[in-house]
């Protein structure tokens, strides 16, 4: 008689459900983010630290990123469930959040994810799991097609820019952004899609961005069509143009691209090391300075400063959704105040007759329109200088201030673009 051997089953080492693991790091995200106030990108290396295969670290990420983006309405479906209301950083919460954002937003099969969340809480805890998310599926729970955003930053976006700026910002986190190359050569023909401006190519749903054509040989670099403004606005030049905050890049190439001899200043060694490697691929060359800006002061004064300032990045919510949650008054009111000590210091290294442009990833004016504002009442030495026709992106316009403020709304028929402040200022000639 023979017998037939048992198929093997593989588990993990624990005997948990695969997938538990990509599971529990898309925890330690949620809560690096919602609890300790971390970026999602800061927390990514941590969290994933037990998680070896790249596609299931990218799928912990795009657990937690997208649960991020549904968050308010996962709450919704999971307080109709229950009958009090879990703490926000509750286990129970966090793995309902988890499982309902894979159902109803990623598409794994319900069976997969409850089996993968269930280790991830004990007792008790795991009954009520395991009820609310039965009791929500024989319901034919579904998310809105828009989601919501968390209350308080669409209260603080209301009173700042209205309700239609609100209700784009939802519809901007329901889709996918496009991805926007800026081109080392403009006349480059590598790919195709569509142009807004000199240098400018966009993407929908395209592959991997090292399979890309011209990956290799540095023909361009990822740039969204709003952070590229800024250099766009200093234009064409030979002389000595400072970068300041320049990591990771992206204005840097533009300027050197552009003819200028750049200098690019930034306080993080990581963050400047991964300058150099994007100057490396794409053949351009620039001084790198690794230094804070507060300490740090050039020899002379240079024909153009460009400060992309730290900030609350709350404009570039659409890939980064951790920032509706991380971005809240206080951490605003303290990059305002770092960005007023910057923006004094550096209005000092222009030159007579020389070009300042200031910039953030910004949703908020405290953070843009008014610190400019505030410059331009202490230093009577500048004024603003708007752009002309042609400088700017195609369907992107300069306020009646001379400011550029691009909002969710802004080119959203043809993909949007991150939320930025950008304003050209002219020192008067001695």
């Amino acid at each position: 008689m023979t017998t037939r051997a048992k198929p093997h089953i593989a588990r993990s080492s624990t005997a948990e459900p695969l997938g538990t693991k990509t599971r529990r790091a898309a925890m330690r995200l949620l809560d690096a983010v919602l609890r300790r106030g971390e970026a999602l990108e800061a927390a990514f290396p941590a969290a994933t630290r037990d998680v070896l295969s790249p596609p299931d670290r990218g799928l912990a990420h795009a657990i937690a990123a997208e649960t991020l983006r549904r968050l308010p309405d996962l709450d919704a479906l999971i307080d109709s469930a229950t009958q009090q209301r879990l703490p926000d950083d509750a286990k129970a919460r966090m793995a309902l959040r988890i499982a309902l954002a894979q159902t109803l937003a990623l598409g794994t099969p319900p069976h997969a994810a409850i089996a993968t969340v269930l280790p991830l809480v004990d007792g008790g805890p795991r009954r009520l799991v395991h009820g609310v998310f039965g009791t929500l599926a024989r319901r034919g729970a579904t998310l809105p097609e828009i989601p919501t955003l968390p209350n308080p930053v669409a209260e603080r976006w209301r009173a700042a820019w209205g309700d239609e700026m609100v209700s784009a910002a939802a519809r901007a986190l329901a889709v996918r952004p496009p991805l926007d190359l800026t081109l080392r050569d403009p006349a480059w023909a590598g790919l195709e899609g569509e142009s807004f401006a000199p240098a400018h190519l966009r993407l929908t749903d395209p592959d991997p961005v090292p399979d890309l054509a011209g990956f290799t040989e540095g023909a361009w670099w990822v740039q969204d069509l709003a952070a590229s403004i800024p250099a766009r606005l200093i234009g064409t030049g030979t002389g000595h143009a400072l970068d300041l905050c320049a990591a990771p890049g992206g204005k840097t190439l533009q300027l050197a691209a552009a003819g200028w001899q750049v200098t690019a200043v930034d306080a993080s060694k990581s963050r400047a090391a991964r300058l150099s490697e994007n100057l490396a691929r794409v053949g351009l060359k620039a001084e790198t300075v690794i230094a804070d800006v507060l300490q740090w002061a050039p020899d002379t004064t240079a024909d153009a400063v460009l400060i992309d300032a730290p900030c609350s990045a709350t404009g570039i919510f659409r890939r980064h959704p951790d920032v509706l949650y991380r971005a809240h008054a206080g951490v605003i009111a303290e990059t305002a105040a770092l960005q007023q000590l910057i923006l004094k210091r550096a209005a000092d290294w222009v030159r007579p007759g020389g070009t300042l442009v200031y910039a953030t990833c910004s949703l908020e004016p405290e953070e843009g329109e008014e610190q400019i504002a505030r410059l331009l009442a202490e230093r009577g030495d500048f004024a603003v200088m708007p752009p002309i026709d042609g400088e700017l992106p195609e369907g992107i316009a300069a306020q009646a201030d001379g400011f550029v403020r691009t909002l969710p709304g802004t080119v959203e028929a043809k993909g949007g673009c991150d939320g930025f402040f950008v304003a050209r200022l002219r020192r008067a000639s001695a």
